[in-house]
């Protein structure tokens, strides 16, 4: 099958990891996002592309440049249009806006790059020196994309849940409840789980963590927030970025490019439809996941399930768990290549990049497979799902939001965070702030329809919330705190 002169492909990919000691010497995160893009260049075989470039787009990270696009396209020589997406944009957007921009000929050559230098910071600040970013004016990109409300609500603010790993275990004792598995069997799986995804970043040379973690070890780090401990939260405190060149066909061809390295996006569909955790009817579905899926599906002749190589977007357990669910995946097979947000590292809002180079490099590999790559914004807040191949897709590149369709489902309930803390637990967890005591956190559903938020210090509640399952039980407001019925 032969691809027309305006179908867009991914031509390289590069990633760099920085692993200098000496925070003086350790390059900022522009920085490696230039050398992962000269790398891709390189391994798409012409650096002529860097200069070639019509767009250039990044996700913004916690560093704090206005544009670093523009910093890249001057070091490129190239008259570039800039495009940053803000936090609370999915990466799969930035994709799909970059071969939809191609096989429309409104650009001939894209580059994208996302990275972090927080593993750089966190040194600086332990040796008392400077981790200095290169200051790049006032000027903000030619195009910003932004999302069209908060990725958190300012009730999630007030009530003590902005922090991801408490939303996250809440979803997960939730999903615990559904499956009806006890608590002990539960955790057991899911260090399985997040054991597996360990082995694979030891084979992965881009890791941040390179070796097997046991799931005896993951079950016995530190309490975060049950069932949640340290060695299940995504690793950000990394020096990663990844940079990827996607071009037309035809300029592919222009420039002699080999076509061994030819990846093809077949679809990238999305969700952008936001529902704060809280206001979710249920809290371990995903709507949005599951149309997503659907669509993708009728549009490239691929479920999500018969991709052979899969990168499920990793930052904790319940994500993944949520995604397997709406998706149909089978548990049988590796649900990563990278090894994962907790093991290969998870620049914050770029580690869907990371993945995509490691995952073009299995599927120049394995020719006529495909791949699936997943995104997250937020707490499972928005979602996308894309497919890729060494093969040239049967139909035009496809791609599309489905949120308006996911909105009018309805399936929504009222938070009230002002309402008492009472009613039946429909999520939870227990909180460890290194305090010496332990708080629990509720999703409680009133009898009223609302839902509302139970928080409290007693010991007793926190020892069955470790021990029991509380997901379906009742809870009560008293003069100390909610107790259970």
């Amino acid at each position: 099958m032969s691809a027309d002169a305006r179908t867009p492909v991914l031509v390289g990919v590069g990633s760099a990891v920085g692993r200098e000691a000496d925070p003086a010497r350790a390059l900022e995160p522009v920085a490696l996002m230039r050398v992962a893009l000269e790398r891709a260049a390189e391994d798409a075989g012409s650096r002529a592309l860097l200069e070639r470039a019509d767009s250039i787009r990044a996700p913004r990270g916690f560093w704090d440049y206005t544009d670093p696009c523009r910093m890249l396209a001057r070091d490129f020589g190239a008259k570039a249009r800039t495009v940053v997406g803000e936090i609370g944009v999915l990466q799969t957007t930035l994709l799909r806006g970059a071969a939809q921009d191609v096989a429309a000929g409104r650009a001939d050559v894209v580059l994208v790059a996302g990275g972090e230098a927080r593993h750089r910071a966190q040194r600086a600040r332990r040796a008392g020196v400077e981790a200095p970013l290169t200051r790049d004016g006032e000027q903000p990109a030619a195009g910003v994309l932004r999302p069209e409300g908060p990725i958190l609500t300012e009730a999630e603010i007030r009530t003590g849940l902005a922090t991801p790993v408490r939303q996250y275990a809440m979803i997960e004792t939730a999903l615990r409840a559904a499956d009806g598995q006890p608590v002990a069997a539960h955790a057991r799986e899911v260090a399985e789980l997040w054991a597996g995804m360990s082995r694979v970043a030891a084979t992965n040379l881009d890791a941040w963590i390179p070796e097997p973690v046991s799931a005896d070890a993951i079950l016995s780090a530190n309490l975060l927030s049950h069932p949640y401990g340290k060695r299940h939260t995504s690793q950000w405190n990394v020096d990663q970025a990844a940079g990827l060149v996607v071009c037309s066909v035809a300029t592919a061809r222009s420039l002699g490019l080999p076509e061994s390295r030819w990846v093809y996006p077949w679809g990238v569909v999305e969700s952008n439809h936001m529902v704060p955790l809280p206001e979710r009817r249920e809290l371990h579905r995903s709507p949005g996941f599951r149309l997503a899926g659907e669509r993708l599906a009728d549009a490239t002749g691929v479920t999500p399930d018969a991709a052979k190589h899969r990168e499920i977007y990793s930052c904790f357990p319940s994500a993944v768990r949520v995604q397997m669910r709406e998706l149909g995946l089978d548990a049988s097979r590796p649900l990563t290549v990278t090894g994962g947000m907790a093991f290969a590292g998870g620049p914050l809002n770029s580690f869907v990049l990371q993945s995509l180079v490691t995952l073009a490099r299995v599927l120049r590999d394995d020719r006529g497979s495909h791949g699936l790559l997943t995104a997250i914004s937020g707490i499972v807040t928005k979602q996308g799902v894309s497919l890729w191949s060494s093969e040239p897709p049967p139909r035009p590149f496809f791609g599309a939001d489905v949120g308006p369709e996911v909105a009018v489902r309805g399936d929504e309930v009222t938070f009230d965070a002002d309402a008492p803390g009472a009613g039946t637990i429909c999520g939870y967890t227990v909180i460890d702030e290194g305090t010496g005591t332990l708080r629990t956190a509720a999703l409680c559903d009133r009898a009223d329809g609302a839902r509302t938020l139970a928080t409290g210090d007693d010991p007793e509640l926190a020892r069955a919330g470790l021990a029991e399952e509380l997901v379906g039980r009742e809870l009560v407001a008293g003069a100390d705190g909610p107790r259970l019925a």
